[in-house]
């Protein structure tokens, strides 16, 4: 049972990706940018070390999460890496639960395949595939969008969806929002639920719901807000990696996700440096 319960975990925690319109549907520049008005106190004064907002809401059998953050990166820079397919796939296999990710071209246009599993080395065979169509991105000199469905995941997971969007902001920056969600049916419900009461008794989210070390939020909420910011970590990770030399850029954003979630060990830290690089060489030798 025990193992079960892991199993079902990995899926769900790897891939608390979309499905809900409301966390996972593009603002549009317009609201974009007066998003990035109105979160300015936010960005500014946040316990997160710089300029990011964490949101998250649970619902009856939905998970859903939002990320907003500048990004020290110019929005050419951005709107290149998130348009492309084969990209995201560089920035997905940076999570611990990512086992695998290729661009896959079909009659109803590319996918990004990604299988998914636990936090440990395992072989491909074995991990849960999640199969994301891929939407033509809106690409504009001011504003990109992009978004990715998958309407069938792991133990009774459904509805996924992955969106992005962005805005330049000027100076070399750009405002960033992710949204993503799913839907989940009564058998992965009552699996999570036993796992966040034994396995992962200990687990918390990033937000404060009273004061005090143990005021942390946890249950699913707090699923949601660890992976929300290990996927933002991850895309902020690439986008550094692309100063280094082609031939430096894989050891380099391995390096710095894992250095960046350090930051947070309350939430985030799940193994050691040195075991997460040797995993994820391996992983990216399957590519």
């Amino acid at each position: 049972m025990k193992y079960w319960m892991r199993c079902v975990a990995a899926g769900l925690l790897a891939m608390s990706f979309a499905g809900l319109a409301q966390a996972a549907t593009a603002l549009g520049p317009a609201a974009l940018r007066a998003r990035h008005a109105s979160l300015a106190q936010q960005l500014a004064n946040n316990p997160f070390g710089g300029p990011v907002v964490l949101q998250s809401n649970e619902a009856s059998r939905r998970i859903e999460g939002d990320v907003y953050a500048v990004l020290e990166h110019p929005f050419e820079s951005v709107q290149a890496a998130l348009s492309d397919p084969g990209r995201w796939c560089e920035i997905l296999i940076l999570h611990l639960n990512t086992k695998h990710c290729q661009r896959a071209d079909g009659p109803n246009g590319p996918r990004v395949e990604v299988r998914v599993g636990k936090k440990q080395p395992q072989a491909l065979s074995s991990a849960s595939l999640l199969a994301f169509g891929w939407k033509p991105p809106v690409a504009r000199p001011d504003y990109l969008a992009v978004q990715m469905d998958a309407p069938d995941g792991p133990y009774d997971t459904r509805d996924y969806q992955l969106m992005a969007e962005a805005v330049p902001l000027g100076d070399g920056r750009t405002f960033l929002h992710m949204g993503y969600a799913l839907s989940h049916g009564a058998a992965s419900e009552f699996a999570m639920k036993l796992y966040l009461g034994t396995v992962a008794h200990d687990k918390v989210g990033f937000t404060r719901t009273r004061a005090g070390d143990d005021g942390f939020v946890g249950g699913m909420r707090g699923v949601v807000e660890r992976n929300t910011m290990r996927y933002y970590l991850a895309i902020d990770a690439y986008l550094d990696s692309l100063a280094h030399p082609g031939d430096q850029q894989v050891e380099k954003r391995l390096r710095a996700w894992f250095d960046a979630t350090e930051r947070f060990p309350r939430q985030l830290r799940e193994v050691e440096r040195d075991d997460y690089l040797r995993m994820k060489r391996a992983e990216l030798r399957r590519l």
